[in-house]
């Protein structure tokens, strides 16, 4: 051996083995940790929601797909801002309207019985006074343009405006509420409606009443999928679906936005 060099044996260059994890060390790093960590994106930071339905039609058709920043929903809860009219919010109905309406209480394999989630426009913040009359609607007296979804229904043939949900803001179709000319939106609470203006096309606020902000799981910012959609869109106002899709194919990802008639209406409100 040549001075200055220390020759290490092979056993003392080895490094001790790394002792083997148990099962529960498994069970969480190969099953328990993915979850949670799902759990925890789509309850606090954002998850995607899929329409089921026409209520929000010709703005989003069934079985689209829109992406929910739910750390909004978390700060508005907090006191850190709130929605805004005009959002289109996902929310669970009220306790008292699904006991009432069969629609709004769903069965799970006949276990047990749940609150579907519903997507709907943001019309009433708290404090508004809402009235609906003949299919137009008023907040504190200023009539809103709602000229961006009555538009196609008027061209299809089937706006609303006889039925009671056409001519109250709350209606007593469906035992829930009385009759009311005009609704005001309770401290902690949203007003909501649909898109689907055609007689059946909806159940809202009008029927049902204002939505608690506990109850909302948060605002549809974008449409994610179908990537691409036909652009023209027939609706069947005797049968309440869609009759025909036609039209070249555009695509269908989009920011949902608000209707400028929500910014016109805040200006005339002044606030």
């Amino acid at each position: 051996m040549r001075p200055g060099f220390i020759r290490y044996s092979a056993r003392c260059m080895t490094r001790p083995d790394k002792p083997a994890p148990s099962a529960l060390q498994k069970l969480w790093k190969e099953l328990l940790e993915p979850i949670v960590f799902a759990v925890v994106i789509t309850q606090f930071v954002a998850t995607l929601v899929g329409v089921d339905g026409v209520s929000m039609m010709p703005n989003l058709r069934d079985r689209e797909r829109v992406f929910v920043p739910k750390y909004e929903t978390w700060l508005h809860k907090a006191g850190v801002g709130e929605f805004k009219r005009g959002d289109i919010l996902i929310f669970k109905p009220p306790v008292e309207a699904t006991r009432q309406i069969p629609n709004l209480n769903k069965s799970a394999f006949g276990l047990w019985n749940y609150r579907p989630f519903l997507i709907k426009r943001l019309i009433g913040l708290p404090g508004d006074r809402i009235t609906v009359s003949g299919g137009e609607v008023t907040v504190n007296g200023v009539k809103l343009d709602s000229s961006w979804t009555t538009a196609y229904w008027q061209e299809q043939g089937c706006w609303d405006t006889q039925s009671e949900l056409a001519n109250n803001a709350t209606s007593s179709r469906g035992g829930v509420l009385p009759d009311t000319a005009e609704f005001t939106v309770p401290e902690g609470s949203y007003f909501v409606m649909g898109d689907n203006r055609t007689a059946n096309g909806s159940e809202d606020s009008r029927m049902f009443g204002a939505v608690a902000r506990r109850d909302v799981a948060g605002r549809a910012a974008a449409v994610v999928w179908p990537i691409m959609r036909k652009a023209n869109v027939k609706y069947d106002c005797n049968a309440g679906t869609v009759a025909e899709l036609s039209g070249e194919n555009v695509l269908n990802w989009r920011l949902l936005s608000t209707p400028p008639a929500f910014t016109t209406l805040k200006t005339e409100l002044g606030k």
